[in-house]
Order: C-alpha cells, then sequence, then structure tokens
C-alpha cells in the first residue's frame, strides 16, 4: 500500500513528539482529527458489534503502523474513517491524552484540527453513523472524558484565535 504524503509534518505533527511519548513508557501512538465546519465538530458511533468501546462516539482516529510518520498515519485513518485525507491542518492546535488501548498497552492519541472543506463524509465498517456537534451538545455524546476534553480544548482554541483576529 502506498503511503499519502503530507506537507504538514513538520510543524503539526513533529515526530520528536513520538520520541518523548516512547521514553515515557508509551508503547503505541494513535492519530486523531477534529474535522469541523461552521463550529461544529465531526463525530463518529463506533459499530455496537465492535470488539472495542461498542457504540461510543468518537473522534476520527487511529493507530501509527510500523514505518509511518504521524502525518501519513492521520491521513490513512481518515481515509479508512471518513472518505477523505487531512489534506489540510489547522497550524496550532496539537491535543493529546493517554490511555490503555484495547490490548492493555499504554497509548498515546496526538489530535489535530482539519477543515472539513464540504467533503463528502464516507464511513467504514468500524462507524454506523455520524453528527455534527456544538460544544453544547458535547455532554450528553457517548464520547469518553477524554475526548470531550480534546473536543473542549480545540472550542477553547478557536475562541482564543477568534479573539486574537
Amino acid at each position: 500500500m502506498s503511503r499519502p504524503t503530507s506537507s504538514y509534518d513538520a510543524w503539526v505533527l513533529d515526530e520528536s513528539s513520538t520520541v518523548t511519548a516512547r521514553s515515557e513508557g508509551i508503547a503505541k501512538h494513535v492519530v486523531g482529527a477534529v474535522v469541523h465546519h461552521a463550529g461544529a465538530v465531526l463525530l463518529l458511533t463506533r459499530s455496537v458489534s465492535d470488539a472495542f468501546l461498542p457504540g461510543i462516539e468518537e473522534l476520527p482516529s487511529g493507530g501509527v503502523e510500523d514505518g509511518e510518520t504521524l502525518a501519513q498515519a492521520l491521513d490513512r485513518e481518515l481515509l479508512e474513517e471518513v472518505g477523505f485525507p487531512a489534506g489540510t491542518v489547522d497550524p496550532g492546535f496539537l491535543a493529546t491524552f493517554d490511555y490503555l488501548s484495547g490490548s492493555g498497552r499504554p497509548t498515546r492519541q496526538f489530535t489535530v484540527s482539519v477543515p472539513w472543506d464540504d467533503r463528502a463524509v464516507v464511513l467504514s465498517d468500524e462507524h454506523s453513523a455520524y453528527r455534527w456537534v456544538d460544544r453544547s451538545d458535547i455532554d450528553t455524546s457517548s464520547a469518553t472524558a477524554e475526548t470531550q476534553g480534546v473536543i473542549d480544548a480545540w472550542f477553547d482554541w478557536v475562541r482564543a484565535e477568534n479573539q486574537r483576529a
């Protein structure tokens, strides 16, 4: 399989982040995206037949494979889960959180901000539905506390960016 190439490797998804994570005992890396449009964020609903967190709402995300950069993994995961690569990543937003994977490995997720750009959302079999949510919808979602925290951080970042403009 050919690996997607990206122009944002160096300034958003810095590979030194994975070196730091490994030195902190993190065995697995995951990339995610806050895909956004008009102040709303894309949440995916995991299939109820999925073995890991069935039925939960989440951001598009997935594991980094051997030999991939974080940016390559982001494009691949977005293609697999929503049908389009990142294309553009908003500079300045990077959120991380740690958790134990389904196999019990210490994992760090690196999440960036990606504009939707009116692309069709085509879900993989791993997900059964999607919806666009604003900040007031987050507390009523089935997303994990970590995912809710990333989304809250993104809304805070957007507000701060708008105040600077």
